[in-house]
């Protein structure tokens, strides 16, 4: 019992005013009652003084592990607050100490409103991170042109390390220069949008199958969010160019399309009435792609009627410049022909005509080409002028030969008849032309060198060089003189052999049949008196046969030439001078023999 008093006596009355006292005080009456021997007392109460210790063990335990868990909460708390406030950028609460006093429950119970404070402090500001980071997401996919992925709250994932108010402020100015940049985007997408409408109004385009081939959200009825990504603002811009290089070809095509209209207009002197059909098309000659505006100025039909007006008036101009080209084709050749100068192929003018009916050569094309023939054509005839009064000259001369030469084999010449001494006075100055002949060439070959000498062509007449025209000229009257020469010495040699054997039948025949023959009135010998000599005349004739006489004119002045040295035989014979009867028998066989002669 000395144990078990020696709690009793630790506790003293406290244990008396406890149940606990008054169970042992009714305990101890009971073992005297009963008699329990004093080891027993003393065992029982020993095994409850065990039981006593391991119930106080077991509760100083769990007061112990109380402890800890407050202080261990205390601590988590006090790092939890740490943490939220340097995660949150703060560096204290308002209104919670810096150092705390108290018991473990107290200071928890103090830390746990401040705590709670960050947490919801936290919570809101992860709810801000989350807001700005999704409007960040969801911009950013609007402009990367992943419009069409769903981004929410939960697929955002919050840095819960850093939320502080700058990390915040970061994100918000982020989310600012992504707005921004957005309605940049956004602007410059209804700026393109607007050039389209406006580009397609004046081509008379339908804007709306254009916007929606760039992408179907551009279309205001599509109901999606427009796609600002790079790729559809460069397929706008490259569609924004594209229409205003067309609008360019257009309005080019247009300027050509009303020059060619004016120029066709002036040329064929079109009315005024029809002018003014075509008056929108002539209106925009001189304004520039920025000034058109009007819608459907430059649609595809404008152009089309004023392309099939051009090609209508094409045609008729290309009549025209055929006409043109004909009469200034025929001024041409006039201008050559007069001159006598080489006519331009028929090929060259072949090609001047297929190019007109190509539509290659324009009309003051055609004109500057022909007038500029026509004035070298010009200048080359003044330049022939005086070689081909010459020539004239020289073609006059040679036709006066000629008429000469016909005028001397007429047998008739001398006889009385009409207009035969106009003939006689014509011969006469014929003969002076033909005289002239060879200083007319001689002149008319230097002046022809000294030409071709300075332009270095030929000189051609009706495409025959002059030259060669006149050394042919030349050589042919040189072979006619020589040819001349031969037949008189021919006919002389015929002539003396006649007179020989005249002679010969003379001395055989006698004196008395030999005497002069009566003249006729026209000076000539009568044919009713004809003599032995006259007989013997025309044997001899006939007996040298007609090779040997090669014309009647020559046959004339062979009969001429045999009574001329009959005459001169008889003469001299009487003693008269033959000279005055030599010079006769010359001038008669000059007229006879051909006008050559000088």
């Amino acid at each position: 019992m000395g144990s078990f008093a020696h709690p009793t006596k630790f506790r003293g009355s406290t244990l008396l005013d406890t149940s606990c006292g008054y169970l042992l005080q009714e305990l101890k009456l009971i073992w005297d009652e009963v008699g329990e021997n004093q080891l027993e007392r003393e065992k029982i109460l020993l095994e409850m003084e065990q039981e006593c210790l391991e119930v106080y063990r077991r509760k100083v335990d769990s007061a112990n592990i109380s402890r800890a868990r407050l202080h261990q909460a205390l601590a988590d708390s006090e790092a939890e607050f740490t943490h939220l406030l340097v995660s949150l950028g703060e560096r204290s609460l308002p209104g919670r100490p810096e150092k705390m006093a108290g018991t473990l429950k107290e200071q928890l119970d103090s830390i746990t409103p401040a705590l709670r404070e960050m947490q919801l402090r936290k919570e809101e500001r992860m709810n801000q991170f989350r807001d700005v980071q999704v409007q960040i997401q969801r911009i950013s996919a609007e402009i990367s042109g992943q419009s069409d992925i769903n981004i929410s709250t939960s697929d955002v994932i919050v840095n819960e390390s850093d939320l502080s108010l700058k990390k915040l402020e970061e994100y918000q100015m982020e989310l600012k220069q992504l707005h921004k940049e957005k309605n940049d985007r956004l602007m410059k997408m209804e700026g393109y949008l607007h050039a389209v409408q406006n580009l397609s109004t004046i081509m008379g385009i339908d804007s709306s199958e254009i916007i929606r081939k760039v992408h179907p959200s551009l279309d205001r009825n599509s109901g999606q969010s427009k796609d600002i990504s790079d790729n559809i603002l460069n397929q706008l811009n490259a569609t924004v160019k594209s229409l205003e290089e067309e609008k360019e070809k257009r309005l080019e095509k247009l300027h050509n399309l009303g020059k060619a209209l004016t120029n066709l207009w002036n040329l064929m002197d079109t009315p005024y009435e029809d002018r003014r059909l075509f008056s929108h098309v002539t209106a925009f000659i001189s304004v520039s792609v920025a000034e058109i505006s009007s819608p459907g100025s430059l649609a595809l039909d404008i152009l089309q009627k004023a392309e099939e007006e051009v090609e209508r008036l094409d045609q008729l101009k290309a009549s025209k410049m055929k006409e043109l080209f004909v009469k200034k084709q025929k001024e041409l050749e006039e201008i050559c022909k007069k001159s006598h100068m080489e006519v331009p192929s028929q090929s060259e003018m072949d090609n001047i005509m297929n190019l007109i009916n190509s539509g290659a050569i324009g009309h003051a094309d055609l004109l500057m080409t022909m007038d500029e023939q026509i004035s070298k054509a010009r200048e080359e005839a003044f330049s022939r002028k005086a070689i081909m009064e010459k020539v004239e000259k020289w073609m006059i001369s040679r036709e006066e030969e000629c008429w000469l030469e016909e005028y001397s084999m007429d047998e008739n010449r001398y006889s009385v008849s009409r207009g035969a001494h106009r003939n006689l006075k014509r011969a006469e100055r014929a003969r002076i032309t033909v005289n002239k002949i060879p200083a007319l060439v001689d002149s008319l070959i230097a002046k022809t060198r000294s030409w071709e000498d300075e332009r270095r062509k030929v000189f051609l007449y009706d495409e025959v060089p002059l030259l060669a025209m006149l050394e042919e000229h030349n050589l042919s009257r040189q072979e006619k003189e020589e040819e001349k020469q031969r037949q008189r010495e021919k006919k002389r040699a015929q002539v003396q052999l006649i007179v020989e054997q005249e002679k010969a039948l003379a001395s055989r025949t006698g004196t008395s049949n030999r005497y002069l023959p009566n003249r006729n009135t026209n000076g000539g010998f009568g044919s009713a008196t004809a003599t032995p000599l006259n007989r013997r005349l025309s044997i001899s004739i006939h007996q040298l046969g007609s090779n040997s006489i090669n014309s009647p004119t020559q046959g004339i002045s062979f009969i001429k030439e045999s009574k001329i040295q009959q005459r001169q035989n008889m003469y001299a014979k009487k003693g008269i001078a033959s000279v005055a009867l030599e010079d006769t028998a010359s001038v008669v066989s000059a007229t006879f023999s051909g006008p050559l002669s000088p």
